[in-house]
């Protein structure tokens, strides 16, 4: 199963998605795999280097069955937790939307914001 465990950068998915969860703007992605091709027995059901340009956003959705995770590769962003606080978030930064939580991101900077999705589920 060495196919399972190694995703070389040009092999990656593309899986891009307009206003997702009433945000605004393309969340373009590329990933290894997605919750909509992961085996019910794989805890993590979703890799992606996700992007999102200047203004977009993804808007506020909750994580009902699973966690997600967002690690901050470059460019600046607000984060929106469960509470509707919002926070700054760069480069470095790691959030997580447990289940049950909900979550949001903004790019609010002047590039492209970059990171890591992971969503995990038991």
């Amino acid at each position: 199963m060495a196919a399972d465990q190694l995703y070389k950068k040009e092999d990656l998915k593309t899986w891009n998605r307009d206003n997702v969860a009433g945000g605004q703007g393309t969340l373009q992605g590329k990933f290894s795999h997605t919750r909509n091709d992961a085996p019910k027995d794989w805890a993590i059901k979703e890799i992606g280097w996700m992007t999102l340009q200047p203004g977009a956003s993804i808007g506020m959705h909750k994580h009902e069955v699973n966690e997600d995770t967002y690690i901050i590769v470059s460019g600046e962003g607000v984060f929106t937790d469960s509470e509707g606080k919002e926070t700054p978030v760069k480069a470095g930064d790691i959030t997580i939307a447990r289940k049950g939580d909900q979550h949001a991101l903004k790019n609010t900077g002047d590039v492209d914001l970059v990171f890591l999705d992971i969503i995990g589920q038991q």
